[in-house]
């Protein structure tokens, strides 16, 4: 049988065939449009997703039997607020987690309801990217929107919904919302008061691993499938990238290098930072997971590529950076390109960069970049390891992680062995194994996690350049600090 995961991402649509065992058949991605309204806005429209989906799923399917499609899952973007009415009609865009309107209504709820009291009701505290505070702002702002909703739904759910007529979620994506209770898996009580939003207006919960319905008779004419097609809950898209890489059951570490960047932490046991610098989420194995998020990785790569150098020859760019200018350069640069969550929670922070001098090169500005976002992760890596969790190695994915100089920068920043594995189609083929264990091809996640994904290559730090990496990150640690009282007067 053949199983299709949707990764939906922020520029694009990727989508996986994969067969029982494995093996990846076919990989189509489409891209799709993203508006910028105002300054620190970010939406996009779920028709357009859709669309995408639909385009790529009859091109995914060409040349294969569809009658042998068994089931689709999904790794979709987090926290982004869909809402529909009634009639199942899409009332406005879709709010993005990278979408930085909300400082008033985050602000609200970390520090009038109280960051106590949202940790003991969600396990976590408001992010400007949750869903909790775009629902408040909403209300706030949009008031005639605010009254037509009959559904609160999450980007990937959109498209679930399309194929199944059910408005259904998983705990993994649920847990960034700020509505859900992550420790006993429901919605919580307390913040759906707090954001006057009835449970018929949420989607029903499920494990990421379960059937949520079979695709409808309209939807399976319009992608060429069967009805016999198994649709399964799906994860957010760093909880199904670690299924893709195998980072489940206990102990284990994925680290992410998409648009946003991750080090993804996964449990037997429910855990919370006390300082909430960490996310605590569900897993998409049933179990749990601590996440640190920054909001701008491989993207900041993207920008100094595109918009500032204008090149897309990237490998390019980094030849010049060989193994004697690893924790050597004096240039450093804050990734905060729009806002920083983990571990800062300040949607205002921008990024910068310090240290140049009339030496300074090319290469040593994209070198800044590499080191920057890795540094921003080594920010939550520490927080992890106050909490006493023992990391010594990881697993890497995301387009930043086909980069063989950023592993190896990785690797020495953080001072742990980096595994490369066999396919880097994380949130994809996690989407798609989801749904292969939801139609009884394997009895668990981690059953079809050690049978399908194998580590190809590793990279291990130097000790001498882990030492100088070691020191620098002393100095860049410092700089956040120093110039966060500038952004509150850049802001205004």
């Amino acid at each position: 049988m053949l199983y299709i995961g949707v990764d939906l991402g922020t520029s694009a649509v990727k989508l996986l065939l994969m067969e029982a065992d494995g093996s990846i058949k076919n990989i189509v991605s489409k891209e799709y449009p993203l508006s910028f309204p105002n300054p620190g806005w970010s939406e996009q429209k779920p028709e357009d997703w859709w669309n995408a989906v639909v385009e790529g799923i009859k091109e995914l399917t060409d040349g294969f039997d569809k009658d042998q499609v068994a089931g689709i899952s999904f790794g979709g973007q987090m926290h982004g607020l869909v809402i529909l009415d009634s009639d199942d009609n899409v009332i406005r865009p879709a709010i993005l987690w990278n979408d930085g309107r909300t400082t008033k209504e985050t602000n609200y709820l970390n520090d009038v309801i109280g960051k106590d009291k949202l940790s003991e009701y969600t396990a976590n505290i408001a992010f400007a990217g949750f869903t909790a505070p775009k629902i408040l702002w909403v209300k706030e702002n949009e008031p005639e929107n605010f009254a037509k909703i009959a559904k609160i739904m999450l980007p990937k759910d959109y498209i679930a919904y399309k194929m199944t007529g059910v408005h259904s979620c998983d705990y993994s994506d649920a847990s960034g919302m700020l509505l859900m209770d992550v420790k006993n898996k429901c919605w919580s009580k307390e913040m759906m008061e707090i954001c006057s939003v009835k449970e018929e207006q949420l989607p029903k919960l499920f494990e990421s691993y379960e059937i949520t319905g079979s695709m409808t008779e309209a939807a399976a004419a319009e992608l060429g499938l069967t009805t016999n097609c198994k649709i399964a809950a799906g994860a957010g898209d760093n909880a199904a990238a670690a299924v893709g890489t195998g980072t489940v059951g206990d102990g284990g570490c994925n680290i992410s290098l998409g648009t946003s960047g991750t080090i993804f932490i996964s449990s037997k046991d429910f855990g919370v930072d006390k300082f909430n610098a960490l996310h605590s989420f569900a897993h998409a194995d049933g179990n749990f997971h601590l996440m640190g998020c920054m909001l701008s990785a491989a993207s900041c790569n993207k920008w100094w590529m595109d918009e500032i150098i204008g090149t897309k020859d990237y490998p390019a760019e980094q030849v010049p950076i060989t193994d004697d200018k690893l924790g050597e350069n004096n240039v450093y640069y804050l990734p905060y390109l729009m806002g920083e969550r983990s571990p800062h929670n300040n949607p205002d922070a921008r990024a910068l960069f310090i240290g140049m001098s009339m030496d300074t090169t090319r290469a040593d500005m994209t070198q800044a970049v590499l080191e920057g976002v890795a540094f921003a992760i080594r920010d939550s890596f520490e927080v992890a390891r106050d909490l006493g969790i023992k990391i010594d190695e990881t697993k890497i994915c995301g387009g930043g992680a086909k980069s063989p100089l950023w592993r190896k920068i990785i690797a020495n920043v953080l001072n742990i062995k980096v595994n490369i594995i066999e396919s880097e189609e994380g949130p994809g083929l996690g989407g798609a194994m989801l749904a292969a264990v939801a139609c009884g091809e394997y009895a668990s996640v981690e059953e079809a996690a050690n049978k399908i994904v194998k580590v190809i290559d590793s990279v291990n730090p130097d000790p001498a350049i882990a030492a100088k990496y070691d020191a620098k990150y002393k100095k860049f640690k410092e700089i956040y600090p120093t110039v966060k009282p500038l952004y509150d007067t850049l802001k205004a």
